[in-house]
């Protein structure tokens, strides 16, 4: 076979693998389209491909034109894929930005092809550009990578992706280009570049992919775990964050109870879809209140439950007459006559080496006692004692 046909053939190895990824990332947004970065991935892989094909095949003929084309689609794909990936986490730059780029970019090579003809600036202002793009998209991701493993795996391999621009460059190309189209597709740079992206470039790709399946996951895990009224966890989301913080639980911890007073005759006067709006503004108060830690959720009906770790029962009584305040306070504009709504509230405090059904049972109770006191009200279960507190409107 002749050799011009392999390099060729092996050429176009690295944009084949990315063209399969864009068909995944577009894929994926067919599933999602409440997710724009995918759409952006496939675009992304597209252009590249087309301009990896471009280069390869040398079309079109014309030496000039070729490189403004390929240079464009590369740029562009760069482009795509940083704001992507910065999409993704929300920390996207403003999108004048990028044709403004995408025009520098272009004048550059333009001039260094047309005015003053020179290939190794050419060379170095695509590569140490892309490389300068992604790192800065690295660092700018760094500030709003998660607590999850996924995120932290695509940053490094962003950032090793962004900086191997800079050492493969001037370590392949030097401070001299070769002259004449076979000689530079012959060279240690090109055939460098074309491995470097085809391993590096679907590394990438990869860990991208891996973070759209897990954000995929966790929506799925969300919205199984989250009651659709209220925005809060249900009881099996609930029951599992509380497993998941009790493990890790290092200090006092406490349980709130919370249910809506006479909520029958809220149905029974102004009907299931003003009992419904009620629901979902109780949760909206209670999710608003809660901390970063704190896990709220709604046991079904109009009961409540917000469990407090790093919180005693002081603390916690003091939460919830907070809660209950804010609740007795606040407008229901569902209701007529701008008829008041209360809820009542029962406390407990997780006792050394209780179980969790201990907990729920105590503060259950203390959130009977406090409606058998006429309800809109606080009571607190006091764990040393085994007596209850309450507090009055």
């Amino acid at each position: 076979m002749d050799g011009t046909v392999v390099r060729v053939t092996l050429s176009l190895i690295g944009p084949s693998i990315m063209l399969v990824f864009g068909l995944a990332f577009a894929g994926a947004w067919s599933i999602d389209r409440q997710r724009p970065y995918l759409l952006l991935l496939a675009l992304t892989c597209l252009l590249f491909t087309l301009g990896a094909v471009s280069q390869i095949l040398y079309w079109p003929r014309d030496t000039g034109l070729n490189a403004m084309v390929s240079g464009t689609l590369y740029t562009a794909a760069v482009l795509l894929a940083a704001q992507a990936i910065l999409l993704r986490s929300g920390r996207a730059l403003p999108w004048p930005w990028y044709p403004v780029l995408l025009a520098g970019f272009m004048a550059l090579m333009a001039y260094f092809f047309y005015v003053d003809r020179n290939l190794l600036a050419r060379v170095y202002i695509q590569n140490f550009g892309y490389g300068l793009i992604l790192l800065a998209a690295a660092l700018r991701l760094r500030t709003a990578t998660g607590k999850r493993h996924v995120d932290r795996i695509l940053f490094w391999v962003l950032l090793a992706f962004a900086l191997h621009f800079f050492p493969r460059t001037l370590m392949t190309m030097g401070f001299s280009a070769p002259i004449g189209e076979r000689p530079f597709a012959n060279s240690v740079f090109w055939q460098t570049l074309q491995l470097s992206l085809a391993v590096l470039g679907a590394g990438l790709a990869l860990a991208i992919f891996a973070a759209a399946c897990s954000d995929l996951l966790e929506d799925v895990r969300r919205e199984r775990n989250t009651d659709p009224l209220t925005g809060t966890l249900n009881r099996r989301g609930f029951d599992d964050a509380v497993a998941a913080k009790l493990k890790k639980l290092g200090g006092p911890a406490s349980l709130v109870l919370c249910d809506v007073d006479h909520f029958k005759r809220i149905n029974d006067l102004h009907g299931h879809d003003a009992g419904d709006a009620v629901l979902r503004m109780l949760g909206r108060l209670l999710l608003d209140s809660a901390g970063s830690d704190d896990a709220v959720g709604r046991f079904g009906g109009e009961e409540f439950v917000v469990f407090l770790p790093a919180t005693g029962l002081q603390e916690a009584m003091a939460c919830a007459e907070r809660l209950r305040a804010t609740v007795a306070g606040h407008p229901f504009p569902h209701l007529q006559d701008g008829q008041m709504v209360t809820a009542s509230f029962g406390v407990a405090e997780l006792r050394p080496g209780e179980p969790w059904e201990s907990l729920f049972k105590r503060a259950d109770t203390g959130l009977y006692a406090a409606k058998n006191a006429g309800r809109n009200r606080t009571v607190a279960a006091d764990p040393p004692a085994g007596a209850m507190a309450a507090q009055a409107t």
